[in-house]
């Protein structure tokens, strides 16, 4: 496969139990993320132990910060030799358009995306946060001002890719978390699809942990979804 829809979250306590799952994986099948508290934990050392597995990772580290910083921080993912990193949106373009910059000349430059709204959100936090309007209508907003800011895409909801497809074209990479298998709980998940609902909606790529992490046979699991998709 050759560009593996499924991003396979990597949310784990230390490197030595990402590890263990990565080598039950197939990197032909699949991409994987690496998160806050894995990468705290680990460092760049767990990034490169799994690019030497034949991974290619999503560096989920969400930056926000001043211009200056999250431009610098992005370079540093871009040394590190990863295939996409994040940024959060709310930062606001001045921050989003440092962060293009900095990766203008990198010659192995990784996706550059915007992280609009949390799918763990719901109505009622944000609102309690102080935003107004709607969860769909913000998203539109923040998605558009990353691409206006020259990202290469968002990371959002399943249930928000048709509009953004619709607003931004094809070309606009859209991820999603909050991917569920049918059958699989949605844990603290509010806003869930399935993958190839998702993918039908308009997603490129498809963030999917416990499904895959806490199953049985991990790769069992990874193909039976790819399989699902190929439908």
């Amino acid at each position: 496969m050759s560009d593996p829809k499924i991003i396979v979250a990597l949310d784990y306590p230390d490197a030595a139990a990402a590890l263990q799952l990565a080598d039950q994986l197939d990197p032909q099948q699949c991409r994987l993320k690496v998160g806050k508290e894995l990468f705290t934990r680990g460092g760049p050392a767990v990034v490169n132990e799994l690019q030497q597995r034949g991974f290619q990772i999503f560096l989920d580290l969400k930056y926000h910060d001043i211009p200056n910083t999250v431009a610098k921080a992005c370079a540093a993912a871009a040394d590190l030799g990863v295939w996409m990193v994040n940024v959060h949106t709310l930062g606001g373009s001045g921050m989003m358009r440092a962060a293009r910059a900095a990766l203008s000349d990198h010659p192995q430059a990784p996706l550059l995306i915007g992280v609009t709204l949390l799918t763990s959100m719901d109505q009622n936090t944000f609102t309690e946060i102080g935003l107004s309007g709607s969860i769909e209508s913000t998203v539109l907003k923040l998605a558009k001002m990353a691409a206006d800011s020259g990202l290469d895409g968002v990371v959002c909801s399943a249930k928000e890719t048709p509009e953004l497809r619709a607003q931004l074209g094809q070309s606009f990479q859209l991820v999603t978390p909050g991917i569920r298998p049918t059958g699989s709980a949605a844990h603290d998940q509010h806003r869930t699809m399935t993958p190839a609902a998702a993918l039908q909606a308009g997603s490129h790529y498809l963030v999917i942990g416990r499904p895959i992490t806490q199953a049985a046979e991990p790769l069992a699991a990874l193909t039976a979804i790819n399989q699902s998709l190929a439908v």
